[in-house]
């Protein structure tokens, strides 16, 4: 199919096609970006490569089913020994549980020794978010990497909303133009398919009203809201390359990526009172624990914003017992 994972030639006709109803799966029904789905059909296919070399043969499903722990931890080694920090392995690793998964409820086959696998651990990474200003100013000087005025705009609106919004790169590029004009609030379909409603502020409805305004292209309530200069749906490559192209001209560290806006808005939120709970909500996190780890850099606030929550419910604790004590 196209797009999907390049198989060796050798590669058992059954497996092959496991994977492209795998990878037909992870497009449709989890909405894993172009970004995602090409890291995995990279990663699953040096798996399968490993095995075929593994095992001295090209494995079918029954193969795969028979995998042990030992086989596993071989292919995991291998990959380190070509230089793959714990980061990656532990992508490559989630790519094959992804497929070993989907065929065990496909029925394909099953494999126990895969399920009780550990993920290499990995060394807990702070992000590092931009300050205020850095923020502001890397928003405000993209436009002059461009000499389109229409494309000036559109780099400003996109940036905007990751930092405005908190939105990652492939929510806001998948965004359609029937979704703006930007109101008070945009539904946002975010990672495995979840829906969540994030306010949006006036600037970053007036940037992309400012877009809309300029742009030259045909846009179809049904179609993409951002274009790149052919007229198609913009490419995440480019906003990347917007970033590099900052990082270069204002002087940035090379964690200054788009994420890097969001992990902004996450972290300057926090700072302002925000509270841990809401922007979860608004970052569309399924843990907790993922969220701190985006404002750990303010671990002072943090703490004071915990303390505070402590008091209050030790208030409310005492207000109540002094209530039950008067009855």
């Amino acid at each position: 199919m196209a797009g999907s994972v390049q198989l060796s030639p050798q590669h058992d006709i059954g497996v092959a096609d496991a994977v492209a109803r795998w990878r037909g799966w992870l497009q449709s029904e989890r909405r894993y970006s172009e970004h995602t789905l090409t890291g995995y059909d990279r990663d699953l296919n040096g798996f399968l490569d490993f095995i075929a070399q593994h095992l001295g043969q090209a494995p079918g499903l029954e193969e795969l089913g028979a995998l042990r722990t030992l086989d596993f931890r071989a292919y995991l080694a291998r990959r380190g020994g070509d230089g793959l920090g714990p980061a990656s392995l532990a992508r490559a690793l989630s790519a094959v549980r992804s497929f070993f998964r989907f065929c065990e409820r496909q029925d394909l086959f099953a494999n126990a020794a895969i399920h009780g696998l550990r993920t290499p651990k990995q060394p807990h990474g702070i992000p590092k978010p931009l300050t205020v200003n850095e923020a502001v100013a890397a928003v405000e000087d993209v436009a002059i990497l461009s000499d389109e005025p229409w494309v000036q705009a559109r780099d400003v609106a996109v940036l905007t909303l990751l930092y405005g919004c908190g939105l990652r790169i492939a929510e806001a590029l998948a965004l359609n133009r029937g979704q703006a004009p930007l109101e008070e609030s945009l539904m946002v379909r975010g990672k495995g398919g979840k829906d969540r409603l994030v306010p949006v502020l006036p600037v970053v409805a007036k940037a992309v009203g400012a877009y809309l305004a300029l742009c030259p292209h045909d846009l179809p309530l049904e179609g993409p809201l951002f274009l790149g200069i052919r007229g198609k749906r913009l490419n995440q490559r480019i906003v990347r390359a917007r970033m590099q192209q900052l990082r270069i001209s204002m002087g940035l560290p090379a964690t200054a990526t788009p994420h890097a806006l969001r992990h902004s808005f996450a972290t300057h939120l926090l700072a302002g009172g925000g509270d841990l709970r809401t922007i979860q909500e608004l970052l569309g996190h399924a843990s907790l624990s993922t969220t701190q780890r985006y404002t750990e850099v303010d671990a002072g606030h943090l703490l004071d914003v915990y303390r505070k929550a402590q008091a209050v419910g030790k208030k409310r604790r005492q207000e109540d017992g002094k209530k039950k004590g008067g009855r």
